[in-house]
């Protein structure tokens, strides 16, 4: 899935409606949503390079754009790893707090 594409000479992102819009009008939103995307599907950019960008604004903007979620891809299996690991700590605690619940002696009105 690409997100980020440059084109006749501007930068584009992948909208909520699977449309590419201008860079330049990219909302917090939208980074949160390809931010996500970026670590749970196989996406893909147009590398960045200043000569096919020739709007200052979307140089500034695509590039930033691009460098963090390369970053993200680079990064990608050490957020998974960091959220299984978390996941499994926290199973394990519920696991033993179930089980000495369940062990714990039963009161006489319990009887």
């Amino acid at each position: 899935m690409k997100l980020l594409e440059i084109n006749s000479s501007l930068g584009y992102f992948l909208d909520a409606n699977n449309r590419f819009v201008t860079v330049d009008k990219i909302t917090k939103e939208d980074l949160l949503r390809l931010a996500d995307l970026v670590l749970t599907k196989d996406v893909e950019f147009d590398e960045y390079n200043e000569d096919s960008l020739k709007h200052q604004a979307h140089q500034i903007i695509y590039k930033s754009i691009y460098n963090q979620f390369l970053s993200l891809v680079e990064r990608k299996q050490e957020f998974k790893d960091e959220s299984e690991r978390l996941y499994l700590e926290e199973y394990e605690k519920y696991k033993q707090r179930k089980t000495s619940s369940d062990n714990s002696p039963k009161e006489e009105s319990d009887r």
